[in-house]
């Protein structure tokens, strides 16, 4: 089968295109591959056939429909033996309490998705924007199969998920810890074991999602129990224009204070804040750590940013009782070496030492950060959410085949 992963960011999209058959690892088939950032005038294309040619250019893709259609033609002039695409999964950031697992696409997935917009605005939203221009692209008969960030966290135990708000409204509501990144903590995982020759369903991890977006989660034997995102990704770390944790009365107070409505003050929370709000203008980690040493407020925001990960490090080494390893991924955790060592300074008591000479090496690929005999070593694990998205359409296509019915979602609750 040839399968087109599609992950669909609020101003990019990356894609990968595999070819496998159903039990195997789609990760060693990998055809082509790519991505398209900073959707608008110029946006950034780097398109890679496997082996082979290379195309980058800046050009007009104005949103998410443009790209999808963009990328589909370019795959429809590369070799791929005659075959054409059978099948194309998408990563949805928000499934609900609905979705623990991948899901056919159909008008009624669709739609329950749509109705999952608002508690994922900067996210559903473009995925939903991807899914009809690869239909509109490919045609009804190919099947797409929804792949949902917040799977992997279902496995939270109530404990770690309720809210302490009254239970009626939550039930009402479906109002809980849901927690996202769960793609890229499945690929760091099974990478993890792969590296260390951990079994997966035995290691236990404390692993940071840190780009524009961030996230910690804690991993015991293999499965979530705690993360640092809640009922949206608003929740927890600091991120690039995030607030992450801030005191819930501040909402309010904000509504009050400046005389905007709710949906404004959510929207400073979500797009104004984060290292953006803290330093004056600039969301990027690598701006801001060119700058701290003159810019104050750049300093600040990488202070405040390594403080809330370092905080967040101590508690779910405590939920765990201990881990195998602390590692990193996402585009801060896997290329700022300064970060990493910042995150980790000071925890030499529980055993977590970074080698500085092995952390400056770790840039763009997976490498243990930790000298030898390190009680808790670090790594950074590059995060291949492609692969997953392609491992889960590929058995979902496949056991919709077997049996149609295994189509549709349970619709399970935990």
């Amino acid at each position: 089968m040839i399968v087109l992963a599609l992950n669909c960011g609020s101003s990019s999209l990356k894609f990968r295109l595999f070819q496998a058959e159903p039990g195997t690892n789609v990760g060693v088939h990998r055809l082509a591959g790519g991505h398209v950032e900073r959707l608008g005038d110029q946006a950034t294309l780097a398109f890679q056939v496997e082996g082979g040619a290379r195309l980058d250019a800046r050009e007009p893709v104005p949103d998410q429909d443009a790209a999808v259609r963009r990328v589909t033609a370019w795959l429809a002039t590369i070799d791929t033996g005659g075959r054409r695409i059978d099948a194309v999964g998408h990563r949805i950031v928000h499934g609900g309490e609905r979705f623990t697992e991948p899901a056919l696409l159909d008008a009624e997935v669709q739609g329950a998705i749509e109705e999952l917009e608002t508690l994922a605005p900067l996210h559903n939203a473009p995925s939903l924007a991807g899914i009809r221009a690869a239909r509109a692209a490919l045609g009804p008969n190919v099947p797409m199969v929804a792949v949902f960030d917040t799977a992997f966290h279902a496995t939270i135990p109530e404990h770690a998920s309720r809210y302490a708000i009254p239970h009626e409204l939550a039930a009402r509501h479906s109002i809980r810890r849901y927690g996202f990144h769960g793609l890229a903590y499945r690929s760091v995982l099974d990478e993890y074991a792969r590296m260390s020759g951990t079994p997966t369903e035995r290691a236990t991890l404390v692993a940071f999602h840190l780009g524009n977006g961030c996230s910690a989660a804690a991993i015991q034997r293999g499965r979530s129990v705690d993360t640092s995102m809640g009922l949206t990704p608003l929740e927890g770390l600091v991120m690039g224009t995030r607030s992450g944790d801030v005191d819930p009365a501040l909402v309010g107070h904000l509504v009050r204070v400046e005389g905007v409505e709710v949906a404004e003050a959510e929207k400073w929370l979500n797009e104004r804040s984060g290292l953006r709000g803290l330093s004056g203008g600039s969301s990027d980690m690598r701006d801001l750590l060119a700058r701290q040493r003159e810019d104050p407020r750049a300093r600040l925001a990488v202070e405040v940013f390594c403080h809330r990960a370092r905080k967040y490090l101590g508690a779910y080494l405590a939920v765990l009782g201990g881990a195998d390893a602390v590692v990193f991924s996402g585009g801060i955790g896997e290329h700022s070496p300064e970060v990493r060592a910042r995150i980790c300074a000071g925890m030499e008591w529980i055993g977590l030492v970074v080698d500085s000479e092995l952390n400056a090496a770790a840039v763009g690929g997976a490498g243990r950060l930790s000298p030898p005999g390190a009680r808790l070593p670090a790594y950074t694990i590059p995060a291949d959410e492609e692969r997953i998205i392609a491992q889960d359409t590929l058995a979902r296509v496949a056991a919709n085949r077997a049996s149609p019915s295994a189509a549709k979602p349970s619709g399970s609750k935990r």
